[in-house]
C-alpha cells in the first residue's frame, strides 16, 4: 500500500505540507518508496545542506562563503590602499583638480598680455592667434571628464579597485 504525506510527515516529525514540499524539491515518488528510503533521501539532503554543498533554491552556502570572503577581502586591500595613501575620496579629488584648474585658467588668461608687453613688435591679429590657441587648450582641458582620465590610466594601474571602491562609502580613485 503506497505512502501519504502525512505518515512521512508524521515519520520525519514535520507537517503534511512540508513533507510534500521535501519530496517534490527531493524528487522523490512517494507511491513508490520506503519510509527508508524516504528518510535516507532526507538525511542525505540536510547532511549536504549543513555542509554547504547543497543550494536552498537560489542559496548555495558555498558560494555564499566564498563571495563574503572575497568581499570581506576586497574591503581590506581598499582600507589598506587608503592607509598607504594610492586611493583618495573622488570628491577630493575634483575638488583639487578644479583649484589647479583655476589656477592654471589664470596663468594662460595672462599670456596674451605679458607677450604683448615683452614682445613689442607683434600685431593685434598674432596675439589674437596666441589668445585663439590658449583658449583652444583650456576648452580641452575643461571638457575632460573623471571617466576620460580613468579609461586613459597607464597599464601599471589597478582600475580593479576603482569598480569595486563602492561600500556606502564614498567613491575613491587610484
Amino acid at each position: 500500500m503506497p505512502l501519504t504525506q502525512t505518515e512521512i510527515g508524521e515519520h520525519l516529525a514535520m507537517s503534511q505540507a512540508a513533507a510534500g514540499d521535501m519530496l517534490r524539491r527531493l524528487g522523490i515518488d512517494w507511491n513508490e518508496s520506503t519510509l527508508d528510503d524516504i528518510r535516507v533521501a532526507y538525511i542525505r539532503h540536510l547532511r549536504e545542506i549543513a555542509a554547504g554543498r547543497a543550494g536552498s533554491g537560489d542559496l548555495d552556502l558555498a558560494s555564499e562563503r566564498a563571495m563574503l570572503a572575497r568581499s570581506q577581502r576586497e574591503r581590506i586591500d581598499l582600507a589598506n590602499a587608503v592607509t598607504r595613501r594610492e586611493l583618495a575620496p573622488v570628491i577630493l579629488i575634483e575638488q583639487v583638480l578644479a583649484r589647479a584648474g583655476s589656477k592654471v585658467a589664470g596663468i594662460l588668461d595672462g599670456i596674451p598680455g605679458m607677450i604683448k608687453r615683452r614682445v613689442a613688435r607683434l600685431t593685434a591679429a598674432e596675439i589674437s592667434l596666441i589668445a585663439a590657441e590658449i583658449a583652444r587648450a583650456r576648452n580641452i582641458a575643461a571638457a575632460l571628464r573623471l571617466e576620460d582620465i580613468i579609461e586613459a590610466a597607464p597599464a601599471g594601474c589597478d582600475r580593479a579597485a576603482d569598480d569595486e571602491a563602492t561600500d556606502g562609502q564614498s567613491e575613491l580613485v587610484g
